[in-house]
């Protein structure tokens, strides 16, 4: 469908357009509040699991600087790397950092706080910081991941190690409809919310300090630290997966700074010793809040003398979070084929089932997407989400869409690769033209109508109306003939317009459209 001509109209049509679009605006920005609290959760989780990684990295770095003193020409590589590794994993946490700040900037003024976002809901502050032409830092931070990816899995040996740290650090995009046309900048950050904006960047400065901390770990391993493992070797608890939905499974690697895989530890939880050969705990999450993992580790130095070192990690539970959109605006149109689109954080879209009660249909197009068609005006449709996790199904959410009657077409005579809506028209496009048609084409929607009947209302020599009635889209050869007799300068009307949207209704559409003839 070809963009309307745009022609001078009344004043009260203007205001009834102005308002039109204020009301789309109001719903297209109406986001679910559980929704955002959910981002604002997880980011809370996110900062406090990358807060205990970069108190084990910390104690790492202190463990070089102490061994740098007693030994440098036996260090000094290693600490060389450390800090070389340092300084990569600084510039790409700060570089998210100094995002975070500015696009909450954008959405909330001078005065904002990454901590405490106001306008959590804002779709165009992440837009503008990380798109906008010419100065959107989308690039840059992409450029920025792939570089520091490079480095560090240059210094990782361990094939699962490296598994794990590309997966977390990637930039490819899924190949979906979402997706197509998109680079990584705009899928990620295309009309996000500002709270969801920010817990992205705070999930890559996690996975920035996790890929930090198994670097170190593997570059203190090449040094004899036989003096360490007597006076200042500690226990580390190094968790898989640092945010855990709540029926999913916590996992962590229990071990000491640069032990000898040769000597493993024992590991006593509870008072009861652990036995696992690489010292992996499992435990199933079966409620939210926070939680500690406490025990202890022993094992024998070098010159054969047991060492006992205490352990504890937090780690937080999550309730499950899901997200339904529909992809015109926040409500559905009864009798519409609406496209939705259902996504679960780390669950992959072959997992999650959609479903929707409160009357209509819901049809799977594959990668995530859907069309829903509910049948009642004034309702709700109520969709629920959920997943396969671990070989059985969990509810992810519920979301509410308000139902909606489609909004009256505007009419129009086609002329050309144009419609005319209303003003002067030539007699030979008018007489050409060859039926009356209507549509919903308002930069949201793009909804063609059938007209079933209308009504024209000419003038005669003296000023009394001659209505004519058409009973289907084309004009009547009475109007034609009538039309033909018009000199230029006259006009007549077109009112009554009945029309027939995809929903089935048939509606009389209000207001008239004046023809002058040119």
């Amino acid at each position: 469908m070809t963009r309307m001509k745009k022609k001078k109209v009344s004043p009260r049509q203007k205001m009834i357009n102005l308002m039109y679009v204020v009301l789309m605006a109001m719903l297209a920005l109406n986001v679910s509040s559980d929704v955002l609290n959910g981002f604002s959760l997880v980011d809370e989780s996110l900062n406090r699991s990358t807060e205990n990684a970069n108190t084990v990295n910390q104690g790492i770095y202190q463990t070089f600087e102490e061994q740098m003193k007693s030994n440098p020409a036996k260090v000094k590589e290693w600490y060389d790397k450390a800090q070389h590794v340092r300084k990569l994993s600084d510039q790409l946490y700060d570089l998210a950092e100094e995002l975070k700040l500015a696009i909450v900037t954008k959405s909330d003024g001078e005065d904002a706080d990454v901590h405490n976002i106001r306008n959590r809901e804002d779709l165009e502050a992440a837009t503008q910081v990380m798109l906008a032409p010419g100065t959107g830092r989308g690039q840059e931070l992409f450029d920025a991941i792939n570089k520091y990816r490079g480095e560090i899995l240059k210094m990782v040996t361990d094939a699962q190690q490296k598994k794990i740290i590309e997966s977390n650090l990637t930039t490819d995009i899924p190949h979906n409809i979402a997706s197509m046309g998109k680079n990584w900048q705009e899928y990620m950050f295309e009309t996000m919310p500002t709270s969801a904006a920010v817990t992205l960047l705070t999930k890559i400065q996690s996975d920035v300090r996790y890929a930090e901390g198994e670097v170190l770990h593997r570059l203190v391993s090449n040094i004899d630290v036989k003096d360490i493992r007597v006076n200042e070797l500690n226990a580390y608890v190094i968790p898989q997966s640092q945010t855990i939905v709540q029926g999913g499974r916590f996992s962590a690697q229990i071990i000491m700074a640069a032990v000898d895989t040769t000597n493993r530890p024992t590991i006593f939880i509870g008072g009861k010793e652990f036995k696992n050969e690489k010292g992996i705990y499992e435990t199933v999450c079966g409620s939210t809040g926070e939680f500690s993992l406490k025990g202890y580790i022993e094992m024998v130095n070098g010159s054969g003398e047991k060492v006992k070192r205490d352990f504890e990690q937090k780690y937080t539970v999550v309730a499950p979070s899901a997200t339904v959109s529909a992809d015109i605006m926040n409500v559905l149109y009864a009798g519409y084929d609406n496209p939705m689109s259902v996504s679960v954080p780390g669950v992959p879209n072959g997992k999650i089932q959609l479903s929707m009660s409160g009357g209509g249909s819901l049809t799977p197009k594959g990668e995530g997407k859907y069309v829903a068609k509910p049948s009642t005006p004034g309702t709700e449709a109520v969709f629920t989400v959920t997943a396969q996790l671990e070989g059985r199904s969990q509810q992810m959410g519920q979301f509410k869409f308000r139902v909606r009657k489609l909004p009256d077409p505007m009419p129009f005579i086609e002329n050309g690769d144009e419609h005319f809506t209303g003003g002067k028209l030539s007699k030979q496009a008018l007489m050409n033209a060859p039926v009356l048609g209507a549509a919903i084409d308002d930069g949201l929607l793009n909804i063609p109508f059938r007209v079933t009947g209308f009504e024209t209302t000419f003038f005669d020599n003296m000023g009394n109306a001659v209505p004519e009635v058409s009973q289907g889209a084309s004009f009547t050869e009475r109007q034609k003939n009538i039309m033909r007799q018009l000199s230029r300068g006259k006009r007549f009307y077109i009112s009554k317009v009945k029309a027939v949207g995809p929903d089935g209704i048939e509606r009389t559409l209000k207001g008239a459209m004046e023809i002058i003839v040119n």
